[in-house]
């Protein structure tokens, strides 16, 4: 599971057998929850409250190039 970044208490990271389009799995606690990073959208929330929810998806269009540099060279593809 490879982690990109932990920001405010929230892990951000993917499987290493994810699929495409690229997301991103968020987890604080017990809470988890997906996201596509372009566009952002909420997937899926498993726990996460809606304060919770914003505020991640502020961090993922603010770091939406990282998300998909950490993607791409994770499973080796190019742009």
């Amino acid at each position: 599971m490879p982690t990109i970044f932990i920001l405010f208490g929230f892990r951000f990271m993917f499987y290493a057998n994810d699929h495409e389009p690229i997301h991103v799995h968020v987890i604080k606690g017990d809470a988890h929850a997906k996201f596509t990073i372009d566009p952002v959208e909420l997937v899926h929330n498993d726990g996460m409250k809606q304060s919770e929810i914003k505020l991640v998806e502020s961090i993922i269009e603010e770091n939406q190039e990282v998300i998909a540099e950490h993607w791409n060279k994770f499973f080796n593809k190019t742009k």
